[in-house]
């Protein structure tokens, strides 16, 4: 008896051990995102403060226990945000009118802060307060003040660490004509706290102050937004370039941006959950934030597109339109933490998640904001038919396919007043557009590793609650021939040719990822530093893109700040032409600003090129580091009277040199030989 009850006592020891091993395993599993979430103060896990609003004649605060929110009464702007033990997070040396503010730059560069006349309560309950801030166009104030009428809407919730703010803009028939290049909300941060900026996992690091970038603290550069730092305040960044347009991104992936104030191990972040009333679509480039320190909501802008995105509203044409909502938030750790970065980066992230999950939000009380009930959908499949390709139909994997504004085939990218809805393919091409607003739309698409872009003839009307099943849809990519020789990847950037290194005495240490290297300053020049006596050749199967296809077609610099026109060779060899049809040469732009390229077919002295595409672009992509702008597709048809049996080169002249960044980038090139399929 007494050796069974030793077993038994035996037995009930191994399980408890079993029991530590498996907690010890799920402790030892818990992920780094788990562990910095628990170190952060999870300020929502215990306030439960309700939501307190007071109204005086100069200003209104609205409460929740996490943050004070100020507003200047009736003008709308934000003059202060009280967080932690940081009494104002906005800069309190800056008049009330340049903290947090709304803007929009208008006819001939006239510039609007959009200050309102009175302010309206929306909803107040202990759990949420909506408040709106708005203005009323007077036709007696024409060509004096913006022709808008404006609604600026903030929102502060139970247990939300920050603010959501909107606007509602809304032009009558019977307004005057106008031009609204830029429209955005702008925050200037406490200078002497916030000096950690982050974009991206990739793009953080201690930012220059506003002052580094003033007369004997830098030089200025050639490109009016940059400037070499030569005595900034922090010695560790002497020698770096500093220019705003280093920190651009696409829209899609422009979500989250913001500051650290690494004292107080204090978070400022701006959340954008949904590209829905952004311009241009998802793989247009825009700001984030800069030096100031500025952290930016960007929706419109002519930022890599220049005047050919539609920013023009006729009289006659009435308009209106919902920005936002996005989430100024706010976060906090232990300074104590070495890694408190890192954490306050990763709840920022935590919480745009919980944010993207939520949308569209059914907090707002506005009939212009329409909940998830009174949104839509379309389903569908895209498939890609290219028999040069494949004799079978092909999967669109990964393509973009979105709604935008009916128009012609990529009109979206030059879109600017409407709403666009898109999402990305999955393995075999099947999408899901959902939470789309009601209203009229074309369904385009493009496909990494196919030239051109799809539209759907047919006019898309979405209705609450709608879903509408489009089947499958074929798209057939431009193709005349058989491929004699490519160069590049069909994707609608040049990234994948050849980057340089940029000059040592130009570098900002924000790009050290190489995926990055094209936002380095002065890239434009070392083309003439490689190319001294004459221009680029590619040899077809000899070459290397990656190596030898320079990433932009500049001019070269012939000294004392002169420059040339630039003709590129492609030399290749065919062992027959056929004479009996039509070589195609498919040439696809990625970008181009103040440039022409013409072509010519093995004579570079004629006179007239076969081809010219005259004067194109606007998108200033070179000087301002993107690696794409608008995208060009040019198929051009060439007769077989052009081609000679053996070698053979292709002439590709850039003819405008009045300045470095004159320019194309090319996305793809190749030549096709005649049809060759019955």
């Amino acid at each position: 008896m007494e050796k069974v009850v030793n077993m038994s006592h035996w037995r009930r020891k191994l399980v408890l051990w079993m029991i530590m091993v498996v907690q010890l395993s799920l402790f030892l599993s818990v992920s780094s995102t788990e562990i910095h979430a628990r170190k952060l103060l999870k300020d929502n896990d215990i306030n439960t403060n309700d939501v307190r609003l007071h109204i005086s004649d100069r200003q209104v605060i609205i409460d929740n226990g996490l943050v004070e929110v100020t507003i200047e009464n009736p003008s709308g702007y934000l003059i202060g945000i009280k967080y932690k033990e940081m009494e104002n997070v906005l800069e309190r040396r800056n008049h009330n009118s340049n903290r947090g503010y709304w803007d929009i730059v208008w006819d001939d560069d006239a510039y609007d802060k959009l200050e309102t006349k009175h302010v309206e309560v929306i909803t107040q309950t202990n759990d949420i307060v909506e408040l709106s801030f708005a203005k009323t166009w007077n036709s007696k104030n024409h060509g004096k003040t913006l022709p808008l009428n404006i609604q600026k809407r903030y929102i502060v919730r139970r247990g939300i660490s920050g603010v959501y703010m909107y606007g509602i803009f809304e032009r009558q028939e019977d307004f005057p004509e106008a031009h609204m290049y830029q429209i955005r909300i702008a925050f200037k941060l406490k200078e002497d706290k916030f000096r950690f900026m982050a974009i991206s996992d990739t793009i953080q690091r201690v930012m220059p102050q506003s002052e580094d970038r003033i007369k004997g603290h830098s030089k200025p550069l050639d490109f009016k937004e940059a400037v070499l730092l030569t005595n900034p305040s922090n010695p560790d960044l002497k020698g770096e370039v500093d220019d705003k347009y280093q920190y651009s991104t696409e829209n899609k992936d422009n979500k989250l941006n913001g500051w650290i104030s690494d004292y107080d191990a204090v978070g400022f972040w701006i959340m954008t959950p949904s590209n829905e009333f952004r311009t241009g679509g998802p793989h247009k480039q825009d700001l984030t934030s800069h030096v100031g320190p500025t952290a930016l909501s960007m929706f419109v802008s002519t930022h890599y597109t220049g005047t050919e995105i539609d920013t023009f509203y006729k009289e006659g044409e009435g308009w209106k339109k919902v920005f936002g909502p996005v989430l100024i938030y706010l976060n906090s750790a232990s300074s104590k933490d070495d890694d408190h970065r890192k954490i306050l980066w990763d709840d920022a992230k935590r919480q745009l998640s919980e944010e993207i999950e939520s949308w569209p939000y059914n907090f707002t009380r506005s009939e212009d904001f329409p909940h998830s009930q009174q949104r839509g959908q379309v389903n569908g499949q895209l498939l890609v038919q290219d028999r040069y390709m494949d004799k079978q139909l092909m999967q669109a994997k990964s393509a973009f396919v979105g709604l935008a504004a009916p128009g012609e085939v990529d009109s979206w990218q030059k879109e600017g007043k409407g709403y666009q809805f898109w999402t990305q393919t999955d393995k075999i091409g099947r999408f899901n557009i959902k939470n789309v607003r009601p209203g009229v739309y074309n369904l385009y698409a493009w496909i990494h590793g196919f030239i051109g872009s799809y539209k759907l003839d047919l006019n898309i009307t979405i209705q609450p609650e709608n879903k509408i099943e489009l089947g499958t849809l074929i798209y057939d990519p431009p193709r005349n021939g058989p491929t004699l020789w490519e160069i590049g990847i069909p994707d609608r950037t040049a990234a994948e040719f050849f980057i340089p290194e940029p000059y040592p005495r130009y570098v900002n240490s924000i790009t050290n990822d190489g995926a990055d290297k094209f936002r380095q300053y002065g890239l434009w020049d070392r083309y003439s530093n490689i190319y001294r006596d004459s221009d680029l050749v590619y040899t077809v199967g000899a070459s290397n893109y990656s190596k030898d296809w320079f990433f932009a077609h500049v001019p070269r610099k012939t000294g004392d700040d002169r420059y040339r026109p630039t003709t590129w060779q492609i030399k290749y060899n065919l062992q027959d032409v056929n004479n009996r049809g039509t070589y195609t040469l498919q040439m696809a732009i990625a970008a181009a600003s103040f440039a022409e390229v013409e072509v010519r077919f093995n004579d570079p002295n004629s006179d007239r090129p076969h081809f010219t595409t005259r004067r194109i672009g606007y998108d200033n992509a070179v000087p301002r580091h993107g690696i794409h702008g608008l995208y060009r597709l040019y198929s051009i048809e060439v007769p077989e009277y052009r081609f000679r049996k053996g070698n053979n080169t292709i002439y590709l002249t850039q003819t405008r040199s009045d300045n470095p960044f004159e320019a194309v980038m090319y996305d793809y090139i190749r030549l096709e030989g005649p049809n060759s399929l019955v």
